[in-house]
């Protein structure tokens, strides 16, 4: 069949927007049918349902619009008689709708500009709605491109088929770029917005230096290496934890590569950002003692409760531990997840002194003992009055100079204290208007109580609308810095855990939840 200049010229038309727009051809005949039905509608009125129709092959237009089928007709421009849809198809039911060709004509001038702003939309949409699902499934990927403008600092960069943005604070320090520079980043977020697709990279990302190495290091892009984490302070220093599958591959090696070959070429990437290669382990300390390199550990102490450690440096190495700024341990606890304290081995002992002070004076008043007594007890070990109070006799027996009868009078005072102190609890409990339903709680203690009611917690209601974090507290980020809030229940020693089971027996005993879903809600 052949083809007429116009149709000819229309389908050229077409597939040469569907190329420079780089979308589907089908959307651009979508676009322009929908353009010359509004055009169709200014000439046959705008309550006509017109539809409009572009053959893809040969480019021919074909014209009609719907006619509702109805008993009464009133409105003949939507409406058509049964008796006359009939005529034209002898199985015509009121209800349905019957298509009828229209004629060609041409556009006045008012129309055809209509029309090609209706493509342009239609056209512009596609667009934006490709560069969406392009790039979001490229999130977390490093791409290249070529600064296009630079404005109040932010770095609009041209994608070759998209415009993405580097915000100024996620450029590396000092690092500045001009119009035609070639520039590599992270996409970190892809949006929809109202004025189209926004593509955010980064150069300051941890993940932006993870995949440069991916780049550089063959065995962390085959997965014989892995990048357990990454922690920054962009363009001065990072520190990256690598750990390998292969044992006889040493992780850290293989990221400096030959004459550290690999790793230069990322910091000349990262504007000459110092990089600390770790060894990734399984154990706590081991890993935080590796995190703190170049600087040496003494000792470590971990309470896993709090997410904290303690780490014990010679006096020469607090400065190294450290860092300049505090640059080194903030690091290593970004990198490890734990919170760092740096303590010098003169310092650690003369906590350890007087924590050692304050155990005896404790035992010396609860038990009313003697000053020796409470530094035997104090140096076995023994840190509280209830350890005391629930010890096997015999252990305490076996104390040097400490008899059976000794140890069974040191641990009925232990008891004798514990039931005075529940009492002068109880009696504060009462005071702060606590029920008794609480009481009988499990898992719940007299001293619990006592917070609870001096945070107006007072009945099982109260404790079942709680949440963990209410009780035992959280941590948020403030102006960069981790800060903790304080929780209900802080200097008890309750874990999340705990805290966490003792809500959800509130709520089943309240009737929120039933024990079935109780039960649920525990299993991970």
């Amino acid at each position: 069949m052949a083809v007429s200049a116009n149709r000819l010229e229309l389908l050229q038309n077409i597939d040469a927007v569907a190329r420079e727009k780089m979308i589907d051809r089908q959307i651009v005949i979508a676009a322009m049918e929908e353009a010359l039905q509004k055009a169709a509608r200014s000439r046959y009125g705008q309550e006509t349902d017109v539809r409009a129709e572009i053959n893809p092959r040969t480019g021919e237009i074909r014209y009609s619009r719907l006619l509702h089928v109805v008993d009464q007709v009133d409105n003949d421009a939507v409406d058509i008689s049964l008796a006359d849809a009939r005529t034209r198809n002898p199985a015509a039911q009121v209800g349905d709708y019957m298509a009828e060709t229209l004629p060609p004509f041409d556009f006045g001038r008012v129309a055809t500009q209509g029309a090609k702003q209706v493509v342009k939309q239609k056209v512009y949409e596609a667009e934006r709605d490709r560069q969406y699902e392009e790039y979001k499934d490229r999130m977390g990927e490093i791409v290249n491109g070529a600064v296009k403008r630079v404005e109040y600092g932010n770095v609009y960069v041209d994608l070759g088929r998209s415009e993405a943005v580097i915000r100024r604070d996620e450029l590396i320090p000092r690092e500045a770029f001009r119009p035609g520079d070639r520039v590599r980043a992270y996409v970190y977020d892809v949006r929809r917005e109202q004025k189209g697709p926004q593509i955010f990279l980064s150069r300051t990302h941890p993940m932006f230096m993870s995949k440069l190495f991916m780049s550089e290091v063959p065995e962390i892009y085959d997965g014989v290496i892995e990048v357990k984490s990454v922690a920054r302070d962009p363009g001065s220093r990072a520190k990256i934890a690598v750990i390998s599958r292969d044992s006889s591959i040493d992780p850290v090696g293989a990221c400096v590569g030959m004459r550290g070959s690999r790793v230069q070429a990322v910091v000349n990437e990262l504007q000459g950002e110092k990089i600390d290669i770790i060894p990734w382990s399984a154990d706590a300390a081991t890993f935080i003692v590796n995190a703190l390199q170049p600087a040496e550990v003494a000792k470590v102490v971990l309470d896993e409760d709090s997410s904290r450690i303690e780490v014990v440096v010679p006096d020469d190495q607090l400065s190294l531990a450290i860092g300049r700024r505090g640059q080194n341990v903030r690091l290593a606890s970004q990198l490890t997840g734990w919170d760092i304290d740096i303590l010098t081995e003169a310092e650690e002992s003369s906590r350890r002194q007087k924590e050692f002070r304050a155990r005896t004076d404790i035992f010396m008043q609860a038990l009313d003992v003697d000053e020796t007594v409470g530094q035997l007890l104090a140096s076995e070990g023994f840190r509280s009055i209830e350890e005391l109070a629930f010890v096997n006799p015999v252990e305490l027996a076996t104390i040097e100079g400490f008899d059976d009868d000794t140890a069974q009078e040191i641990q009925a005072r232990a008891q004798a204290h514990l039931a005075a102190i529940e009492v002068d609890l109880d009696e504060k409990r009462v005071a702060l208007g606590v029920g008794d339903e609480l009481k009988q709680l499990e898992g719940m203690t007299s001293a619990m109580l006592v917070k609870l009611g001096e945070n107006d917690v007072k009945t099982m209601e109260d404790l079942a609308g709680c949440a963990t974090d209410d009780l035992v507290g959280w941590q948020e980020r403030k102006g960069g810095e981790m800060v903790r809030e304080a929780g209900y229940l802080d200097g008890l020693e309750v874990t999340r855990e705990a805290a966490e089971a003792l809500v959800m027996r509130a709520r089943v005993k309240a009737g929120w939840i039933t024990e079935a879903e109780q039960a649920d809600e525990a299993t991970p």
